[in-house]
């Protein structure tokens, strides 16, 4: 099995997220992580399990308007011209036969208001034929961060987590016979 994650990252903490759900799906299967920039156009058939990442922006994923506010603020490692938004929109409109996970990174300070990167991300990938594996958020102290103490941690068990259901829901070996 493999898995596909493409995070777009304003300050690093999306990154480091991103590397710590690879190590946890990469003990059970093969992980290939991009950043959006070049993340590849077409995803049909190229992993069993896709999972996108980003930082949550105004209640929502990023646009280039919040990008380019990171930017201004200090953000280093951020393009403002894709994100996570834009790059699931360019996607086929069909069913799709592989699961799609989504998380983000959000402030503590808004941990208990509604919206988030991840659920706009889940719902443009059901209005793109995926099915949504699941949705988790991980806290910065800040909006450039550090992300809470365990978070990578608490990333790396959700990465084993994902894996564990993909294994589970994969047909066994007899039945493909």
């Amino acid at each position: 099995m493999k898995a596909l994650i493409v995070y777009e990252s304003m300050f690093g903490n999306t990154g480091k997220v991103a590397r710590a759900v690879a190590a946890g799906l990469a003990e059970t299967m093969a992980v290939e992580v991009h950043e959006v920039s070049t993340a590849p156009a077409q995803v049909a058939d190229l992993a069993d399990l896709i999972v996108v990442g980003g930082p949550t922006h105004a209640f929502s994923l990023s646009r280039p308007s919040t990008r380019a506010d990171a930017i201004a603020k200090g953000a280093m490692q951020a393009s403002s011209d894709i994100g996570i938004r834009e790059w699931l929109m360019q996607l086929d409109r069909r069913p799709h036969s592989t699961p799609l996970a989504a998380f983000d990174t959000r402030s503590e300070r808004v941990r208990r208001l509604p919206g988030s990167a991840a659920h706009k991300a889940a719902k443009l990938a059901r209005h793109h034929g995926f099915r949504v594996a699941g949705v988790e958020s991980f806290y910065v102290s800040d909006i450039a961060g550090p992300l809470l103490p365990d978070e990578l941690e608490r990333a790396t068990a959700w990465g084993r987590q994902l894996a564990a259901e993909l294994s589970a829901a994969a047909p066994s070996t007899s039945e493909r016979s």
